[in-house]
């Protein structure tokens, strides 16, 4: 059985190369990543129990599927993936997607969860956001303006950490100068992860039941750590009325190396 297997799924794998060499041209990832106004969706899904009792051969099969839907939309969208199984016990996988049009992203979901693949699978929680500019409060200095616009440091991030973000009624009556003073202090606490936690922050309020998602890369999970607890220290997380609810937390994977891991 894991002969045929080890087979079928060569065989997939050469399926997907003859994909990757198509005409069709995919958006500018990095592009979409550092633009503002582009939408970003995070989309948690868990496999039925039917897929655990479904013989290598079937999984390959429907795996084809998923590879054939991903490549049907990437000439819109740009899709990242990863592996929560082992990791969260709220989801087995995620995507994240981004895309010019909400619509697209939709599309993208909607044949997804239509195909054979998506009838093994159950939606554990979609979330949308869009980008911004960043937008530095009054008071930031030059030195810390330049330190946020460090890169951080190079290498792979194995690990990726989603939460969402929903804010008091209280803080949005706050004045302007208020929030900037702690958004200020919540910066400085943040300064000292910066080059080894790397953050994306989506703005959500309307278009989700959340106000942000904060989405973060790091290979050290401890600073990751040591990041949270550090922000739970300022006076802005008292205006913080839901953190997280749920978090995920995976491994980032290439599509072809997470079809391998689900394969088996």
């Amino acid at each position: 059985m894991r002969a045929q297997c080890a087979g079928l799924l060569g065989i997939l794998l050469m399926v997907t190369m003859l994909w990757a060499d198509g005409s069709v041209a995919a958006p500018d990832r990095e592009k979409l990543l550092a633009d503002p106004g582009v939408y970003g969706t995070f989309a948690a899904y868990s496999f039925n129990e039917d897929w655990a009792r479904k013989e290598g051969a079937t999984r390959i099969a429907l795996l084809t599927v998923l590879k054939g839907v991903v490549e049907q939309h990437r000439e819109k969208i740009a899709i990242d993936l990863y592996l929560l199984r082992g990791l969260s016990d709220h989801a087995d996988i995620l995507f994240r997607i981004h895309a010019n049009e909400l619509r697209d992203i939709q599309k993208f979901l909607v044949d997804l969860q239509s195909s054979a693949f998506g009838r093994q699978i159950q939606v554990a929680g979609i979330l949308h956001g869009l980008s911004k500019k960043a937008n530095y409060v009054p008071g930031f200095s030059d030195d810390m303006k330049a330190d946020l616009k460090t890169a951080s440091d190079p290498g792979p991030k194995p690990y990726a950490i989603v939460i969402p973000i929903r804010k008091s009624a209280d803080w949005w009556a706050l004045d302007q100068e208020a929030r900037a003073a702690m958004m200020k202090e919540h910066t400085e606490a943040a300064l000292p992860y910066h080059k080894t936690v790397k953050r994306k922050l989506y703005h959500s309020t309307g278009l989700d039941d959340v106000d942000f998602i904060t989405y973060f890369e790091t290979s050290k999970l401890e600073d990751f750590h040591s990041l949270i607890l550090a922000m739970e220290k300022v006076k802005e997380f008292q205006y913080t009325r839901r953190f997280g609810h749920p978090t995920w937390l995976g491994t980032a994977k290439g599509l072809d190396e997470l079809i391998e891991i689900l394969a088996q």
